[in-house]
């Protein structure tokens, strides 16, 4: 079965994309959390079936070996910028982001957004009991919200026949998919054109931090993007996932720059 959904399938096109900004061949928009929830609050409402990704650093380490996740993000509809490190590398590159949308945020925002409008929201992923748990918890922040499913599930495609006639039957507005990256987001884009779901969403981790399994990191090591740090000290089995996000991806980036830097002045590489 293949990775990424059938590109004959007719979809309802996004609304203008506005600015966005290429990280290491990565393409993300530039948009503030009240923008994006926009954006999907308009997606929802013009119809079609659309994809949403919040990218950090790993996501654009992994899209560097992995064809068919870099095309499942340039067919999303709209790409969020997630990671503290994905600010620092737009600034570096002289393409400034105004600011994070990161999975957690935008789900809470959504969670309202859905209360507001009478969206239908369902839950997939994460280990049993978990998506029950975040429901719970957005329910609280956002009174009259519709769940219409909750279910762990996994993203092997053994289990999709089943996954998505279940998801099928609830109906949903919005769907959030936590099965981390790469798995969570070629999963959407592989079942889309059977579910027809109007927005959905890869939110990796989001529901264990909702559910209380998983603490954030302190306001002010989030402020200072140290949040890497946090979970380090927390999760040291996640070293082989830091060292991807952080000295490699700022290697990679240190590169791309260099190169750059040669191509608009070639005269310098003759006296190196």
């Amino acid at each position: 079965m293949a990775d990424v959904a059938d590109p004959s399938h007719r979809e309802v096109q996004p609304p203008h994309r506005g600015r966005r900004v290429v990280i290491l061949g990565v393409a993300i928009d530039d948009v503030t959390e009240d923008e994006a929830v926009a954006r999907i609050d308009t997606m929802i409402q013009t119809g079609g079936a659309h994809q949403v990704c919040t990218v950090n650093p790993e996501f654009v380490m992994e899209a560097g070996r992995n064809p068919t996740f870099a095309a499942t993000l340039a067919r999303a509809a709209l790409c969020t910028p997630d990671g503290f490190g994905i600010l620092l590398a737009a600034r570096y590159l002289g393409q400034p982001l105004r600011g994070r949308v990161t999975g957690v945020d935008l789900t809470r925002r959504l969670a309202l957004l859905a209360a507001t409008r009478g969206y239908r929201l369902f839950l997939l992923g994460a280990a049993p009991g978990v998506a029950e748990a975040a429901a719970a918890a957005l329910q609280r922040e956002a009174a009259g919200l519709q769940v219409v499913g909750c279910f762990a599930g996994s993203p092997d495609p053994a289990e999709e026949p089943v996954l998505v006639q279940m998801i099928s039957a609830a109906r949903p507005d919005i769907l959030l998919v936590a099965y981390g990256h790469p798995r969570q987001d070629l999963w959407i884009a592989r079942t889309q054109p059977q579910l027809a779901v109007p927005v959905a969403l890869g939110v990796g981790g989001t529901f264990d931090y909702l559910a209380g399994r998983v603490p954030l990191a302190p306001r002010p090591l989030r402020r200072l993007g140290l949040e890497w740090l946090y979970r380090l000290l927390r999760q040291p089995q996640r070293w082989r996932r830091i060292i991807d996000a952080v000295p490699r991806f700022t290697w990679r980036l240190l590169r791309q720059r260099e190169k750059a830097m040669l191509q608009e002045h070639p005269d310098v590489a003759d006296h190196r």
